[in-house]
């Protein structure tokens, strides 16, 4: 309802103007500099197997409900003693097969994804390595306050001020008799 509601604010030629735009900025732009650094990843004869077959679904999925027209056109007697086949299946039986396709395509894709985030988190680990971040100062190093170039600010900020009121409490400790006697 709320999408529907925000996509109905923008008319259709100034939703596909704004898209043309991002697309043109992201030709101008190409690739962040951490997807550029990205090596290509080897991957075996067994992957690039389940790859294609992972591909094959949809297609075949498409050209069966063509040929199922077809058939049914063709030989609608043929066409019905299959789909009576189809209909006898118990329930459970299409859930079963439904969620071991889901699992199975689901897990590759996920393996696919993580392998992909883990290639960009090392091209960025890589990138920052190479711009030399100065580490950052530890705070009892000159650094932490930032005096600048001026080294008398920066070793001052080493040495400790005289501080009146501790001096005060310090004397009072010394002259008072101690409380635990």
């Amino acid at each position: 309802m709320a999408l529907t509601a925000f996509l109905s604010r923008f008319p259709a030629s100034q939703a596909l103007a704004m898209a043309e735009e991002l697309r043109r900025h992201a030709e101008a732009t190409g690739l962040p500099p951490a997807v550029e650094a990205l090596p290509p990843r080897p991957r075996r004869a067994y992957d690039r197997l389940i790859d294609a077959l992972n591909r094959l679904p949809r297609p075949l999925a498409a050209i069966g409900m063509l040929a199922l027209l077809a058939a049914a056109a063709v030989a609608p007697d043929w066409f019905a003693a299959r789909m009576e086949t189809l209909a006898q299946m118990p329930e459970g039986l299409w859930w079963l097969i439904g969620a071991v396709l889901s699992l199975h395509f689901g897990a590759r894709f996920q393996a696919h994804a993580q392998a992909h985030e883990r290639d960009l988190m090392a091209a960025a680990v890589a990138a920052a390595a190479a711009t030399a971040i100065p580490p950052r100062p530890e705070a009892d190093s000159p650094g932490a306050a930032a005096p600048g170039p001026d080294a008398a600010v920066a070793l001052s900020t080493l040495d400790p001020a005289p501080n009146a009121a501790l001096e005060d409490w310090r004397r009072g400790a010394a002259a008072s008799p101690s409380r635990d006697a």
